[in-house]
This record gives C-alpha cells, sequence and structure tokens, in this order.
C-alpha cells in the first residue's frame, strides 16, 4: 500500500506509522518502508536513521538485500521498519541513470523472503522517482487528505500519474483509499471538505476519520506512534478503527478479486475524470 501526496502537510508519514502500528497490534505482520529523505516514519517508529546506518538508500541505490536494512519496531510485536536516512535526497539524481531504475524498489520486495501482511511506503511529498518507485511496487494507493481549504488541489495531478503508472509500468495499480485526517468537527469547513471529498470518491473513503489531535503530533517526538504513546486518545481508536476498516475491506477484495479489480480500475478512471 502506497501512501502518497505531493501536498505536504496532510498526514501521510502520521497515517503510515499508525495505521502500520494498529494493523500490527490487530495481530498483522507489517513493513514500513520509508521513502522520505526527511526520515520521520523512522523517527516515530524509534528506528535509528543516522547516515552510517543501512538504508532504504542503499537498497535502491546499491542493490543491498531489503533484509540487511530491516530492523524491528521494538515497542510493537510484529511491526517493522526500512529506514531512510538524509542520503536518500540524492537518490532522486543517482537513480536517473541506473537500469530499470523504477522497478528498483519492486524486486527489492519481491526478493524479501520474511512472511508479511502489510508492506506500508511512506512516499515523500513529490511526484518524483522516489514516488514512482512506490507506485511501481506497490498494489494499490492511499491517499490522506486534510480536511482544510485546498485539501483537493493538486489530487488531479496525482490520479494522472497513477493512471500512468498502471498504463505503462503496474497494471495492478489503483487507488483503494482515501482517509480524511486533521478533522475538527467544530469547524463548517471540515464538514464541507468531507462532503465534497465523500462526493467525489464515495466507494474510496474510509468511514473512520482522523481527527485534529495533540496526542497525535506529540507521539513522533517520543519516537512512539500514537498507539503506544496513549493508547485511550481518540487518535489512537481512530487510526485502530481506520486499520479494521482497511482489513475488513482486503478481506472483501480477496474473496471477490476479479470483480473488486475491475471495478476499482472503473471507478479510477471517474475519479480521473470527476476531479479535473
Amino acid at each position: 500500500m502506497v501512501v502518497a501526496n505531493q501536498k505536504g502537510g496532510v498526514g501521510k508519514t502520521t497515517t503510515t506509522v499508525n495505521l502500520a502500528a494498529s494493523l500490527a497490534l490487530h495481530g498483522a505482520r507489517v513493513l514500513v518502508i520509508d521513502l522520505d529523505p526527511q526520515g520521520n516514519a523512522s523517527t516515530a517508529l524509534g528506528i535509528d536513521h543516522h547516515a552510517e546506518v543501512p538504508s532504504i538508500y542503499d537498497v535502491l541505490v546499491d542493490s543491498r538485500p531489503l533484509s540487511e536494512v530491516v530492523q524491528p519496531v521494538l515497542d510493537v510485536e510484529g511491526l517493522f521498519c526500512a529506514p531512510a536516512t538524509i542520503d536518500l535526497a540524492g537518490a532522486e539524481i543517482e537513480l536517473v541513470s541506473l537500469v530499470a531504475r523504477e522497478s528498483r524498489l519492486q524486486r527489492a520486495i519481491q526478493a524479501y523472503e520474511q512472511p508479511l501482511d502489510y508492506i506500508l511506503i511512506d512516499c515523500p511529498p513529490s511526484l518524483g522517482l522516489l514516488t514512482v518507485n512506490a507506485m511501481v511496487a506497490g498494489a494499490e494507493v492511499l491517499i490522506p487528505i486534510q480536511c482544510e481549504y485546498y485539501a483537493l488541489e493538486g489530487l488531479g495531478q496525482l490520479l494522472r500519474n497513477v493512471e500512468l503508472v498502471r498504463g505503462h509500468l503496474n497494471p495492478g495499480l489503483h487507488v483503494s483509499t482515501i482517509l480524511l485526517t486533521m478533522y475538527d468537527g467544530r469547524t463548517r469547513l471540515a464538514s464541507q471538505v468531507a462532503d465534497e471529498v465523500r462526493t467525489h470518491f464515495a466507494e474510496e473513503v474510509l468511514r473512520t476519520s482522523i481527527p485534529r489531535s495533540v496526542r497525535i503530533s506529540e507521539a513522533p517526538s517520543y519516537g512512539q506512534t500514537v498507539l503506544t504513546y496513549d493508547p485511550g486518545s481518540s487518535g489512537a481508536l481512530s487510526y485502530l478503527e481506520a486499520a479494521r476498516e482497511i482489513a475488513l475491506r482486503g478481506a472483501a477484495l480477496h474473496y471477490d478479486p476479479q470483480h473488486a479489480h475491475t471495478g476499482q480500475q472503473n471507478n479510477q478512471r471517474s475519479m480521473s475524470e470527476g476531479i479535473q
């Protein structure tokens, strides 16, 4: 599952780590791949990611096996992380000259032999080669959208990129999930944005939205997800419920994959046209 949105500050990393932790707490084995040079997902999971640490950069640029860089997350059993270091900032340029540059992450994941139920890839806030690598490697895209003004800005471009990747590099890719983040029920704007997003993407939007929460913001500074930092908070409970929805959707798709996949492709096309 590729967590992408080229708009910054919409809760990509927060969503990636908290959904991953929630799924692991539900009993799944989950790997987070941190593809953002800032390494915020690695920080939130308490994983060392200074320059000397083996990281996803070594996997992409030097073809190092993914198994050599994956680290277990100490706070949550069944949760693992492939960290990002600052070296990743130069990877966009270094990848340009490499053979099969768009599919290097895909090949690394295919060669990874540990059993996993979910892989969540945290993308940088751009549509460059790192995000393309994630989309080629992924089966589905999760888009976090913040409930604020300009929420849908840039989304059309992201959907067109998904279409391009699907047309040329990964026929199975589709937008499966949209999660509303930073929802403040006290404001009319949040309700209006939520209504607009649900109108455009009725099938993809999760029923659960993530509230604006101090606890969610504080957790990374302690090297934790909100699930371990404050398990009873509204943010933790919302992410647990969102993860449950995603797991149930996944089970439904596996039940009738042919029908679901065809439906998703048709849906995706109408989504892309609708948002334009």
